[in-house]
């Protein structure tokens, strides 16, 4: 399939009072068209500033875009004008966020607030926006949508404020879809139910989608291929299949080993990471995982290692390789 975005050497800095947080750290990677995406990592590993990033939603001051491309289209959209950017965000590029309940404006009605993209980016009446919205909180299973297009956030339900959101994020078909932890205020039967919604709207809408998230349990149904991120890098990124059955990076062993299994006996202990993230008041030199890493030789303390090929479009950047613990050269 033909790539439709394109991130190279993306680097994302916030200046505050205590110095230099370099939250992202040369990100690379590729969405395909009608591609699932999961991007995975703990809070803070910079999953989120890099989306933000490339849609110009990282607040400045104190952050910045200090480095790296962004082509949507053969378009680079780290340098597009915030007034250009504007007909893309939203339009053709939709986000939907964590908690809707901080996004939706509390008092301005739900179908007001799903209806404002259309009438931003295609100009059609309010009339014929009202119809859209109707078509569109039903598509995402919202019962009596014309009814509940007056009423406003507090008077929606988690889940449906959720619903909305992307019933919101999807009103002029976007081409990419960014879910940032959309699930992760929501309890795990609304969980299933998001999930299972966006995965139908995918199919339905043919769109390609980025979904963030801490959960690897969560994208292993849904993503065509994992990337995950630490300390501002991406240490790991391979076909769904292949990172659950095969991973190389110690971080993401981790992470699996972490996951509840069936498999598991009510004994055995889940795995857990020791030690605690990295400060990224500065740039890493050498691995960032090191400190953790139950893999660990000399030479993680001595250079950070590059995302190399360990496989069929599988990339993992660590010295040692954790199926034979030999050290690569």
């Amino acid at each position: 399939m033909p790539e439709i975005l394109k991130v190279q050497g993306l680097e994302t800095q916030f200046h505050t009072h205590d110095g230099v947080v370099h939250a992202v750290n040369g990100v690379d990677f590729h969405l395909s068209e009608g591609e699932t995406l999961g991007l995975v990592g703990e809070s803070g590993c910079g999953k989120s500033v890099t989306m933000m990033s490339i849609l110009h939603l990282i607040p400045a001051p104190p952050g910045k875009v200090v480095a790296g491309q962004a082509f949507f289209q053969g378009r680079d959209l780290i340098p597009m004008p915030d007034e250009e950017l504007r007909h893309i965000r939203g339009s053709q590029i939709s986000m939907i966020f964590q908690d809707p309940m901080t996004y939706f404006n509390p008092v301005i009605s739900i179908g007001k607030q799903v209806a404002e993209p259309l009438e931003i980016h295609l100009g059609i009446s309010k009339n014929e926006a009202e119809s859209r919205v109707v078509e569109l909180l039903n598509l995402v299973g919202i019962p009596n949508p014309r009814e509940r297009y007056k009423d406003y956030p507090h008077q929606f339900s988690g889940g449906m404020r959720q619903r909305a959101m992307i019933a919101m994020a999807l009103t002029c078909s976007p081409q990419v879809l960014i879910a940032d932890e959309p699930t992760t205020a929501l309890d795990v039967t609304i969980q299933a139910q998001i999930v299972e919604l966006i995965k139908e709207l995918r199919d339905k809408l043919g769109m390609a989608i980025i979904w963030i998230t801490h959960d690897l349990g969560i994208v292993a149904g849904l993503a065509d291929r994992v990337i995950v991120m630490y300390g501002g890098y991406i240490i790991e990124e391979a076909a769904v299949k292949t990172l659950y059955a095969e991973p190389r990076h110690p971080y993401t062993i981790g992470l699996l080993g972490s996951l509840p299994s069936l498999s598991k006996s009510r004994r055995e202990r889940l795995a857990s990471i020791d030690g605690i993230p990295p400060v990224l008041f500065r740039k890493a030199t050498v691995c960032p995982f090191a400190p953790r890493c139950a893999y660990r030789v000399d030479k993680c303390f001595a250079e950070n290692p590059m995302l190399i090929d360990v496989g069929l479009n599988h990339r993992a950047a660590c010295w040692v390789d954790t199926q034979t613990r030999k050290v690569r050269a």
